[in-house]
């Protein structure tokens, strides 16, 4: 009986991801765990034992040719198999089939879409939009997802483009300022202006609390001026992050 020859530079693999990178003039693939390699390039998996299924650089990952060691010496300077996977991880493009990237867009828009009403509200009411709303804004203004950048990423965009058709703001957070000592109504005057409502204003002995609401944006550069005038001394305390008609809400 004759043996079976299996050339020793073939590596059966199933059920995998392909990450495949063009540098060199040559072809390098890497064979991913499913739904890992978006995980790993958001910071979320940082084990690349849970992300590449075996540390090994191929041609070919369906025929499971392997990468000749020269070839990348030549293009990757270097034969670490575990350190070219991971740059080849942060570099190259995923290889899913057209059902599988469907599926993976209409997801990601739902989730895109779901943050931005959870962050934002109609800036005329003070409620926040049902998230069909924000969808039908994102395809009528033809929004195209990334599947290589996660939701929250994308979801900043989407609030800027959105709002150039649909009237929509940044919910707003409530925070309260405490000021004391002379330099007080100072840097008080300084701190309104970087909010956008002050709803309770109080003085006793000189010192000062202040309620008010702040767009997210300026939510850092109003705590650095009131550290930095006040030489900490003052305080600045988040109440809320998110203020709508309908109440107290987490984002």
């Amino acid at each position: 009986m004759s043996k079976i020859f299996t050339p020793t530079n073939q590596i059966r693999l199933t059920n995998v991801a392909i990450v495949r990178l063009k540098k060199g003039g040559k072809r390098f693939e890497i064979a991913c765990y499913r739904n890992k390699v978006i995980s790993w390039r958001n910071k979320v998996e940082t084990d690349i034992d849970e992300v590449l299924q075996t540390h090994t650089v191929f041609t070919n990952v369906s025929k499971g040719q392997v990468a000749k060691k020269e070839d990348l010496i030549k293009v990757f300077g270097k034969d670490n198999q575990t350190e070219i996977c991971k740059e080849i991880l942060e570099k190259g493009e995923l290889q899913v089939s057209d059902k599988e990237r469907h599926s993976q867009i209409d997801s990601l828009l739902k989730d895109i879409a779901t943050t931005v009403a959870d962050k934002c509200v109609n800036p005329e009411t003070k409620c926040p939009y049902p998230v069909s709303i924000i969808e039908k804004a994102m395809k009528d203004i033809h929004f195209s997802v990334n599947v290589n950048k996660n939701a929250k990423q994308q979801a900043l965009d989407v609030i800027q483009l959105v709002k150039k058709e649909l009237p929509l703001e940044r919910a707003q957070m409530r925070v309260r300022i405490l000021l004391s000592g002379k330099e007080a109504r100072k840097v008080r005057d300084k701190a309104v202006k970087l909010t956008t409502t002050v709803e309770e204003e109080t003085w006793d002995a000189g010192t000062a609390n202040i309620i008010c609401l702040i767009d997210p944006g300026s939510f850092r550069s109003l705590d650095d001026m009131i550290r930095s005038e006040t030489k900490g001394s003052g305080q600045f305390e988040l109440l809320s992050l998110k203020e709508t008609i309908e109440g107290e809400q987490s984002l």
